[in-house]
């Protein structure tokens, strides 16, 4: 937290006053126990920072490196410099909670080249069963870390290059969340249920040679399409309008979206999934479009929905306030567990820092006499929600309609409406508390439809009646 311009282990042991070689040891040669550290930091969080609107948030940054020694080092794409260079990249996942936000996990990703090469593996002390894993893969590892140590959030959300791996989507229905994906325009999917043969028919159990693969798709079955045609051509599309929907305040003002939303089918296996929702937004009267699919079980707001959608910057405000304030890419250590542990303690740190902050204008708003902004002011709507409805008795896949206009968005952060804490209770996402020693994944509660109903207010109309 000082002002050195470069916040490197020399530097910082130098104003200390402490031997520069105590703390390179420190990070490099001595014996602690750095995953012990993210194990409390994220205990810490679950015990001080449980609120049922939590949002998760998982996303990447890079490093920029020069030389071949560091730990990952090489030339691949760098968020932070917007350009292919020399850099390493980390995978994080973050905590979002109104104007709290924090890191709760990071991994260095390691390229298949580095993998492969003995040599540096063992100059940077790589343990023997680190491999190459997906960026997905590392970001799926560390949700079921932080489920273990309580963490529990209402919805995960993430970028498209997450969005994009099925097995990662997979993941996290087998472990009970919730999550508002953002998806490539090719992802693939039905808006129309398709038929599926369960069994053979008498005429199938008769038919001589290679026996068919049941369950399966009926002849019958529309061909899976990518969202884009989805939305070009797709009658369930065709029969909507573009509804404005006001999602939440920020520094340029009012953020507002047009959306259509529909019953989406992803592909797995080569069968449906379950019902999702297939989310289309464009910024009014222009033709930028982004596609989102949610696992959400129907009933919950689809104003929610997207205000979970465009809630990755406090990540983005993570890395920044830790590259640009606590020296997060400033390190100069090239060691595998170095790398981690200076990343690790700049979580700590983050951490810290924000809880500090949090006190300081707690304290100044007692001050004044005034109520300090909590995670309950930050209700993300108010009025004109647009609710996706749980009544679907005859499952069929015709057209949504949504009316969610808000003619004055409301000042952010808002006072929830009457009686919300009472429905805040019964409305919770996350998934039940799981203790370390449960082997069972948690309950599925996107199944569970009646919890999660939401009766909308006079002046809403409700998707899907």
């Amino acid at each position: 937290m000082s002002e050195l311009h470069r916040k490197s282990v020399e530097p910082m042991a130098l104003r200390a006053g402490v031997p520069p070689r105590s703390l390179q040891a420190f990070l490099g040669l001595l014996e602690w126990d750095e995953d012990r550290v993210v194990d409390r930091l994220q205990q810490h969080v679950a015990r001080e920072h449980a609120h049922p609107w939590v949002i998760g948030v998982v996303d990447e940054t890079g490093c920029g490196k020069d030389g071949r020694h560091t730990a990952c080092v090489q030339r691949q794409w760098c968020g932070s410099l917007g350009k292919v260079d020399n850099c390493v990249v980390s995978v994080h996942t973050g905590y979002a909670l109104g104007d709290f936000h924090c890191v709760l996990d990071s991994d260095l990703f390691v390229p298949q080249k580095w993998a492969d090469d003995e040599a540096r593996r063992r100059e940077v002390g790589m343990p023997d069963d680190v491999t190459h894993r997906s960026k997905p893969h590392i970001a799926l590892e560390q949700i079921k870390r932080a489920l273990g140590n309580g963490i529990r959030v209402s919805a995960w959300t993430f970028d498209e290059l997450y969005g994009a791996s099925y097995d990662f989507l997979d993941g996290l229905d087998r472990l009970g969340q919730t999550y508002v994906a953002e998806v490539p325009r090719t992802f693939c999917g039905w808006a129309k249920e398709p038929a599926i043969l369960v069994r053979p028919t008498p005429r199938e159990m008769r038919r001589k040679g290679k026996k068919r693969r049941f369950p399966r798709l009926a002849a019958t079955a529309p061909t899976v399409s990518q969202v884009q045609n989805l939305l070009n051509h797709s009658p369930a599309f065709a029969a909507q309008v573009w509804t404005p929907v006001h999602i939440k305040n920020g520094e340029k003002g009012a953020m507002v979206r047009e959306v259509k939303a529909v019953r989406f089918f992803m592909r797995r296996d080569g069968l449906p999934t379950r019902p999702h929702w297939l989310m289309v937004t464009r910024v009014p009267h222009r033709g930028e479009l982004k596609f989102f699919v949610s696992n959400a079980s129907p009933g919950v707001p689809l104003e929610w929905l997207l205000y979970v959608a465009y809630s990755r910057w406090p990540i983005e405000q993570c890395f920044r306030e830790e590259k640009d304030e606590l020296g997060f890419d400033h390190f100069e250590v090239r060691g595998w567990r170095s790398v981690h542990r200076h990343m690790y303690l700049s979580q700590v740190s983050h951490l810290f820092v924000n809880k500090m902050r949090r006190q300081l204008v707690a304290e100044e708003s007692a001050g004044r006499r005034l109520a300090p902004v909590g995670a309950d002011d930050f209700f993300p709507w108010n009025r004109g929600t647009a609710v996706v409805s749980a009544r679907e008795p005859d499952r069929r896949s015709g057209p949504l309609r949504a009316v969610a206009v808000v003619p004055e968005p409301p000042l952010w952060p808002t006072r929830p409406w009457p009686h919300s804490r009472r429905r805040r209770r019964a409305d919770r996402l996350s998934p039940p508390a799981q203790h370390r020693s449960q082997d069972l994944p948690h309950t599925n509660h996107a199944k569970n439809t009646g919890e999660l109903r939401h009766q909308p207010r006079p002046n809403q109309v409700v998707l899907g009646e």
